[in-house]
């Protein structure tokens, strides 16, 4: 699927003011169920367009697609936190008139929707973890962020600063994961030895679409300490790729081993599952759906 159509954006306040961006395609029915996408670092909600366009759910479920605050149609120069995102994704089921939704998060975005089954436990009827990210089982690059993050820290303090004063202000352009997706795995096709991680994680890159200060945000917050997965009591999916670039597994599977209701499904990819395989995690994705819907009603 090398074009597709991403949908309009829709806005909506949060608690402060702050403009919050989402996309929203309705499900058939007053109480159809809804589904709530939540992407990663240095991302956005064009990162789940190809789910959107060729899932099961479409039609049946109402699937929302936030921009956090800070990224894409959400851009915001100011403070990010996991707390933040919690009250805006909050404030966008209030906007659509949601009492409750099944949030699935991706990396940084899994650790959002983790803490927002404990801080809000009575909005989540579900969860669904993309290759959550807990820091204590990172390792490569980002286990070398974790363990120099008092110097993130204070390299945020000075960007903060600089921002202020006008340094690095400008306008930044929308990006388009799912065309990112297919150069992906062109190149893949082309080089099937080729590292994906190599393709994937550049901060350069990433730097064109969104604030310096709001990258660093971004990496803060991967490295934090997550809520204890036995704290959370809803349902929860883990499709976890088998590979060992970001994660050390044998400290995954600990984690993970934690959810007391919890079922894990692994796939032979890295850390990007809706680019590596994109139809294994679609299908493991809708037949749990469905199946926290037939337990509902049963």
């Amino acid at each position: 699927m090398d074009e597709i159509d991403h949908g309009p954006l829709r806005y909506c306040p949060a608690d402060d003011g702050v403009r919050l961006a989402y996309r929203a395609q309705p499900g058939h029915g007053a109480d159809a169920p809804a589904l709530v996408l939540v992407h990663g670092l240095a991302s956005n909600s064009t990162r789940f367009s190809e789910f959107a366009a060729t899932t099961r759910l479409r039609g049946r479920w109402t699937l929302l697609r936030p921009d956090l605050r800070g990224h894409g149609g959400s851009m915001h120069r100011g403070s990010l936190t996991r707390e933040r995102w919690c009250a805006d994704l909050v404030a966008i089921l209030d906007a659509e008139g949601l009492k409750r939704a099944v949030f699935l998060g991706h990396s940084l975005g899994a650790q959002v929707v983790m803490e927002l089954a404990v801080a809000h436990p009575g909005r989540v009827q579900g969860l669904i973890l993309i290759d959550p990210v807990f820091p204590e089982a990172l390792g490569g690059v980002m286990g070398r962020v974790r363990r120099f993050a008092f110097l993130n820290r204070i390299a945020i303090v000075v960007t903060r600063a600089l921002e202020t004063l006008g340094v690095g202000r400008r306008q930044f352009p929308y990006r388009d994961l799912h065309a990112l997706d297919v150069r992906t795995r062109a190149a893949l096709r082309d080089n099937p030895a080729d590292d994906i991680s190599r393709l994937y994680m550049k901060p350069r890159a990433d730097l064109r679409f969104l604030p310096l200060t709001n990258y660093l945000q971004d990496l803060r917050e991967v490295v934090r300490p997550v809520p204890d997965p036995a704290r959370i009591g809803t349902p929860v999916l883990v499709l976890r790729s088998g590979g060992a670039t970001v994660s050390d597994q044998d400290r995954m599977r600990d984690w993970i081993a934690r959810f007391p209701h919890g079922q894990q499904v692994t796939i032979d990819a890295d850390h990007w599952l809706l680019t590596e395989h994109p139809r294994a995690a679609r299908e493991a994705i809708d037949d749990w759906c469905e199946s926290l819907v037939r337990e509902r009603r049963e």
